[in-house]
Parts: C-alpha cells; sequence; structure tokens
C-alpha cells in the first residue's frame, strides 16, 4: 500500500559540511512528485535521506524527521534496511548484476530476505517483470544474464528489482539520464502506470520530464557557492512550471538561471 511521506526541517550533513538544509514537504500517495534545480543543489543527497541511503557514505547524517505515515524512519528502533524494503530505489545508471541471469536480477532482494520456493519466486518473476512492461521482450530468456539487454531493457529490469520486494515508495535517481529518448519514454509511460501503487518521487534535469510525469514539482538550489542546498519551492507542477511564486523558480524554468 502506497504511503505518504512527510518531512520536517532535515538537514543533511556529511561530517561537519551541511549539504541541505531545512526541508520541509509532504509527499502524497499514488502521486509522482519531481525534484529539479542545478547540478549540485542537493536534489540526489535528500531523495536518498528518504530511505537512508545517504548513510552509506561516511559520516552521512540528518537533523530533523522522516515520517513514512505514522513511522519515523530515523527513529532508534527502526532497521535501515528494512527501510529501504519499504522504500525502493532505481539509480541514475542501470545497474543489474552482470553475472546474474534476469530471473535471478528480480528476486535477488527476495533471495536476500530468505524467500525461497521455485513456484513462489517464478510468479514474483512474472508478476514484476510485467509491472515493468518487460515481461514480453524477456521471457523466452529469463536465464540469459541481465546485463546482456540494452540499456532501457536494463533499466525496467532494475525496476523490476525494485518492485518485487513490494515496498510503498520508489525513488528514482535521474532514471532516463543514461538512455535514449525511445527507452526513456518508455520508462515515462511506466512510471505513469506505477503511480497507481506507488508513491514515487523522481530526480531529472529534464524539466520537460517533469512536467510530463509529474503531479507535484519541487524546486532546489543552492542559497550560495559552497552554502547548503534548500527546498526553494514545491507546488503542483502546473503552478511550478506556469506561474511559479519564486523568481528563482522562474530564473530556472525560462532559461535565465546563473
Amino acid at each position: 500500500m502506497a504511503k505518504r511521506i512527510d518531512v520536517s526541517d532535515l538537514d543533511v550533513y556529511y561530517g561537519d559540511f551541511k549539504a541541505v538544509e531545512g526541508v520541509t514537504m509532504t509527499v502524497e500517495p499514488r502521486s509522482v512528485t519531481a525534484f529539479i534545480g542545478p547540478s549540485g543543489c542537493g536534489k540526489s543527497t535528500f531523495l536518498r535521506t528518504l530511505n537512508r541511503m545517504h548513510e552509506v557514505i561516511p559520516g552521512g547524517r540528518v537533523e530533523g524527521k522522516v515520517m513514512l505515515d505514522d513511522q519515523d524512519l530515523y527513529a532508534s528502533n527502526v532497521d535501515p534496511v528494512g527501510v529501504r524494503r519499504t522504500v525502493g530505489m532505481v539509480f541514475q545508471r542501470p545497474n543489474p548484476f552482470p553475472t546474474m541471469s534476469i530471473r535471478d536480477n528480480v528476486v535477488a532482494g527476495l533471495r536476500l530476505n530468505g524467500v525461497k520456493g521455485k513456484k513462489a519466486l517464478d510468479e514474483v518473476v512474472e508478476r514484476s517483470l510485467k509491472h515493468a512492461n518487460l515481461w514480453n521482450e524477456v521471457k523466452d530468456r529469463l536465464d540469459k544474464p541481465g546485463a546482456g539487454l540494452s540499456g532501457g531493457q536494463q533499466q525496467r529490469l532494475c525496476i523490476a528489482r525494485a518492485i518485487a520486494v513490494e515496498p510503498q515508495v520508489l525513488l528514482m535517481d535521474e532514471p532516463c539520464s543514461a538512455l535514449d529518448p525511445i527507452s526513456t519514454l518508455a520508462i515515462e509511460d511506466l512510471v505513469n502506470e506505477l503511480k497507481d501503487e506507488y508513491t514515487i518521487v523522481i530526480v531529472t534535469h529534464n524539466m520537460q520530464q517533469a512536467a510530463r510525469v509529474s503531479d507535484r514539482t519541487a524546486f532546489f538550489n543552492l542559497a550560495a557557492t559552497g552554502k547548503p542546498g534548500k527546498l526553494i519551492e514545491m507546488d503542483d507542477t502546473q503552478q511550478i512550471f506556469n506561474n511559479p511564486n519564486e523568481k528563482a523558480t522562474e530564473d530556472y524554468i525560462s532559461g535565465r538561471f546563473g
């Protein structure tokens, strides 16, 4: 079941360096929220706090609160690995496990969680690949290496792998930046379909993509060189692109930024 995210006064640190400052936002369930903004403004860093992936970098920590419905993701009794099962992630470059078959890629997370039984796993493989609009393309070669697929197919395989463990939230960090236009369109179509079941947050440098796929858009910016990134404005996507409240947002969207 898709869940709502509420973030309150979140600061993100790497050691003594504050990368992101003072973010407060709500991400609604069964919707797509896009993060836009210039390089280095903290979009991807903030995205990774939503499933505690930033903690894999030494010194990564947060101050503030991230709630998933009524659960505090940073409470002392919360297991980060459990958070990452609930809040899945798809990365910028397709990263299927190169030595694994298509089938084994999809169920890798389930096997880590101790799920066994060929029939049960086969059902998950078929369901997840169908959800990722990949089943018809690979159903006759499930035992072939996942790394042998095209770039766009590999990214859909990674999405199938992420949803196989039945998360409630799906984070996507520039999932189309390494893909050609046709593969990009396939991923965008998939995002539109998946939002019926998941809460989706996508970081993108492609503003046309944000306008096409998202219900709400958040604009991040740097306060100044060397200063932490901040959330400048968040609203319905149509409002952000047609009539933003902040001049910095308007300048960025219109190309007058910098």
